[in-house]
């Protein structure tokens, strides 16, 4: 039984830290995305110059 109720607390934090690690590479690309967009613009905006 203790070695069932280890398990399920090890899948736990398992999955917690999966959400977690996930949010984090779903939102830095999101940021990174809007700064190459940013940056493009801006490359654009110099060139038409």
């Amino acid at each position: 039984m203790a070695f069932l109720a280890s398990f399920i607390q090890y899948a736990v934090k398992f999955v917690i830290m999966a959400a977690v690690a996930g949010c984090g590479l779903f939102f830095g690309k999101k940021l990174r995305d809007r700064k190459n967009e940013k940056t493009a613009a801006e490359e654009a905006a110099q060139s038409a110059k």
